[in-house]
């Protein structure tokens, strides 16, 4: 067995609206294909002896159990790799269990997918998911131990923080989209112009200079004690002359810590005598000079959260320790602690283990103990500095218990500093009396401040702290959101989806849209290419000062990585025909429009799919959807559209020579078709065709009036500059050249139907083929070139997917001869300028030359160059 590919899908997707995070892998099962496990001897004994947690996968049979069962009947190789990627996940603490295997045409091909919480380790559990099924095939030892660790490791490394995450989850909450920036903490909360950002606990709100100043430790210090907060004394020393003159004033214990630490790195606490401060100076330089020493406060340790300058909650924080029982040492009593359920690798649970580090034996010299050393019974020691949660400390929360003045100290405390999200550590005996009456201290103000121990105390209640801080910076009535209309199908989305974004910004939204030809923001093209695909979505999602996106969304994006927005406002389904078959597992047109209706499906319930009523199988994608529907059709007649207006529904119809908008059984005349810049004067059937979506679109958006989509409907005019690709018509001095992206059949018969309509003494066609169609699709090709042109020129892609330019030609030329007239020639030219020098230099008086051109860009330019000269000449 092996894996063909593997695709990581990060959207909705052709597997699963609702389920975004998906592996798909291509599996080949080689000779499996003809083995199901039933035929293996001793395979579901050796499957439930390695993993018999699996006995809780129910499978298809509903009831715990159910996969074994199916195992011991007999199933496929593929279905086991997809349950055994699920089972390591969950064991390595991510538990998830959404999966689907289904073939993908080819014989012994299966698509395995399957659900994951991180992506990297998605991909480790799927390649191990195939050793594993194999070793059990072949019946070799597997050592499943080495995998879950490493998993657990891939997990910790890669995931969101407990804080950062638990922000992130509460924003989906309310319904606020985010995008992770980077591989660590910093994400992108809302898009375009109303976007926040957050990393870990610090967000776009938070003040540079609050964060600069709760950084400084001395700084911080100073600024409490002037406004009157209790603080330890102290002073800054950065070599042993003026630690030694600190100690005189403060006298012992005392602490010390860098002026910059966090986390508790460099800080030795209580310490009492003049060789432990030396080594406390030591470890505390090396990751400052300048050490802070100050007075140390006995008492418990303390950590009140502010946000928005309010009080939130409060928690007692334990360091990692553990109790003496007269009998075992210290080794094995924190074993024994490890072993509580609720601790568990990095933050997989509420409480983690306890790892010893040179912290913990520093801690224990001090003591004159070691990790062999027996406790007497009931005897408390402490193996960490410090309380922090990631070390294997522990909270309790006492939020209930704080005296008002407290409250009222910390909210000062976080105006003083200037933090809008706020921890303040303080030393005291409680916080039910006011720390300036207990002999209390703040001992730091902290930026960034961990949310894990207020979201899973140990004892007390959970505080949901992201709560606030999703309602600072998105207050009630705010989702973060811009207007998204996104657009597939399979041809005419680039023209409709460029109207639609010509119609926003002609009303003063600063649009940025996605086309087959690149990104564009503000008009300004940002990337160059195909960017239908959910990256380029996504550049346009992340702009700053973007308020409104239209997205062209293509078929391979969609198969890739699934769509880069979780719902849409509007979604236009142009039409489906016959293009990409054969690829992605895609093998017919049913299959196609599945993919399609993935965009339709995102729909807020609130918005609107627009659909084409002409064709049946974009038609059928209403069934099932739970947004608004929308119609379009060029036949008035259609009895879809009667039926859906009559019902009080939307439509756009090609009716009387115009575009109409239904609205019920009301009629509303946009504008005269003949009047329509990109219609040619009602000759390009096709761009009536992108305009009916495109219009409606614009209408049900509802802050776009009839005027205004008017207005822009004879300002958008065909050329290089407003629609690159499409219908771009060059006056030369004899002849006429049009240059059109046209690359599958359905396309460029409706661009036929138009040319033949426009006055030539001769028709010329610059064809070519793409590799990675298939067969009758590149003869279909040729086959309408042959009916359509008096003069064809085959050249070839500079990719040729898959394929020789031979193989491609005689396709072509196959087709052609099918339909053949008797006058018609055809020539072969190797590359496209060879085949427009060809074409320009023979083009006899009157003739139109049609180029369907592949590399839109370069196209253009060389066209264009040739115009500038002769207009020169």
């Amino acid at each position: 067995m092996r894996i063909i590919d593997t695709k990581v899908l990060r959207g909705p997707n052709y597997w699963s609206i609702r389920r975004n995070k998906l592996i798909q892998m291509r599996v080949d099962l080689e000779d499996m294909e003809h083995i199901p496990t039933n035929k293996i001897p001793g395979f579901r004994q050796r499957i439930e002896k390695l993993i018999p947690t699996m006995y809780s996968h129910r499978c298809s049979e509903g009831v715990p159990g159910g996969f074994f069962h199916r195992v011991e009947e007999g199933t496929w190789m593929g279905h086991v790799i997809e349950h055994i990627a699920l089972e390591l996940q969950t064991l390595a603490g991510m538990d998830t269990g959404f999966g689907r295997t289904r073939g993908t045409g080819k014989p012994s091909e299966y698509f395995v997918v399957f659900s994951y919480i991180e992506e990297d380790a998605g991909v480790y559990a799927g390649k191990a998911a195939v050793k594993i099924a194999q070793a059990l095939a072949e019946g070799t030892e597997y050592e499943l131990a080495a995998d879950i660790q490493n998993l657990r490791e891939i997990r910790e490394d890669t995931r969101l923080g407990p804080s950062t995450g638990s922000i992130v989850n509460e924003a989906v909450k309310r319904g606020i989209p985010f995008i992770r920036l980077n591989k660590e903490s910093l994400v992108q909360l809302g898009y375009g112009v109303h976007q926040k950002r957050i990393r870990a606990t610090i967000a776009s709100t938070t003040s540079n200079i609050a964060v600069d100043i709760a950084g400084d430790k001395e700084e911080t210090k100073n600024l409490l004690q002037a406004a009157e907060i209790p603080v330890p004394r102290g002073t800054i020393v950065r070599d042993e002359e003026e630690l030694r003159d600190a100690i005189d004033r403060i006298d012992y214990p005392i602490v010390l810590k860098p002026i910059d630490g966090n986390h508790g790195k460099g800080a030795t606490t209580n310490i009492t005598d003049w060789q432990h401060a030396v080594k406390a100076l030591g470890a505390a330089q090396v990751y400052n000079t300048s050490v802070i020493c100050e007075r140390f406060i006995t008492g418990y340790d303390f950590r009140i959260l502010v946000i928005n300058h309010k009080f939130i909650c409060a928690a007692l924080r334990t360091p990692a320790s553990v109790v003496g029982d007269g009998e075992h040492t210290i080794q094995w009593l924190i074993d024994e602690t490890n072993k509580d359920p609720r601790r568990g690798f990095g933050h997989e649970k509420v409480l983690t283990q306890i790892k010893v580090d040179d912290f913990t034996h520093k801690m224990l010299s001090d003591l004159g103990y070691d990790l062999n050393t027996v406790l007497q019974k009931d005897e408390l020691v402490l193996l960490k500095p410090t309380a922090n949660l990631s070390t294997g400390g522990t909270s309790t929360d006492v939020t209930d218990e704080v005296h008002s003045g407290n409250i009222f100290m910390a909210e000062r405390i976080s105006k003083i500093i200037g933090l809008d999200i706020c921890g303040i550590d303080i030393m005291a005996p409680n916080l039910k009396e006011p720390i300036s009456e207990n002999g209390g201290a703040v001992l730091e103000v902290n930026a960034a401040p961990g949310f894990r121990m207020h979201i899973e105390p140990i004892a007390g209640l959970p505080r949901n702290v992201s709560e606030p801080v999703i309602n600072m910076l998105f207050p009630k009535g705010s989702s973060g959101r811009i207007p998204i209309i996104a657009v597939t199908g399979t041809n005419g989305k680039t023209t409709t989806t460029r109207l639609i974004a010509h119609i926003c910004k002609s009303v003063g939204y600063k649009v940025g849209f996605t086309t087959s030809d690149g990104v564009y923001i503000q008009n300004h093209l940002m990337m160059r290419g195909d960017c239908t695909g959910p990256v380029s979505a996504q550049f346009v999602l992340k702009d700053p000062t973007v308020d409104f996106a239209v997205l062209e969304c293509a078929r391979g994006g969609i198969l890739k990585s699934g769509l880069a927005f979780q719902n849409c406002d509007i979604a236009i389904v142009t039409n489906i025909s016959a293009d990409h078959i054969g690829l992605g597992g895609i093998q017919n047109l049913e299959q196609m429009a599945r993919v399609k209706a993935v965009v339709p499906e995102t729909v807020f319930p609130h918005g609107f799919a627009i659909l084409n009523a002409d064709d049946d199988l974009v038609y059928a994608m209403r069934e099932g959807l739970s947004c608004n529907i929308a119609l379009f059709s060029m036949d008035e007649n259609n009895p879809r559209i009667k039926t859906h207006c009559e019902e009080g529904g939307f439509a756009a119809v090609f009716e009387n020579g115009y575009v109409s908008i239904f609205k019920g059984t009301w009629k509303i005349r946009v504008h005269k078709v003949t009047d329509i810049p990109i219609t040619y004067g009602g000759k390009a059937i096709h761009n009536i065709m992108n305009t009916l979506p495109a219009v409606l679109a614009s209408y049900l958006y509802r802050h776009i009036t009839i005027d205004d989509i008017k207005q822009a409907l004879l300002t958008f005019v065909p050329s290089p500059t407003q629609t690159p690709g499409r219908l771009n018509l060059f006056r030369f001095k004899k002849f006429q050249l049009m240059l059109d992206f046209a690359h599958n059949p359905a396309g460029l018969t409706l661009l036929c139907d138009f040319l033949n309509k426009m006055d030539a003494t001769q028709r010329v066609g610059i064809i070519c083929g793409t590799g990675d169609r298939r067969d009758d699709d590149i003869k279909d090709l040729g086959r309408i070139a042959g009916k359509n042109f008096d003069e064809i020129i085959i050249r070839q892609d500079e990719s040729l997917r898959g394929r020789t330019a031979d193989e491609i030609i005689n396709l072509l030329i196959e087709g052609i001869n099918e339909t053949k007239p008797t006058h018609l020639t055809v020539t072969v030219l190797p590359n496209e300028k060879e085949a427009i020098m060809h074409a320009y230099t023979n083009a006899k008086p009157g003739s139109l030359i049609t180029l369907l051109a592949d590399d839109v860009d370069a196209s253009l330019d060389f066209v264009k160059k040739l115009k500038e000269e002769e207009d020169k000449a």
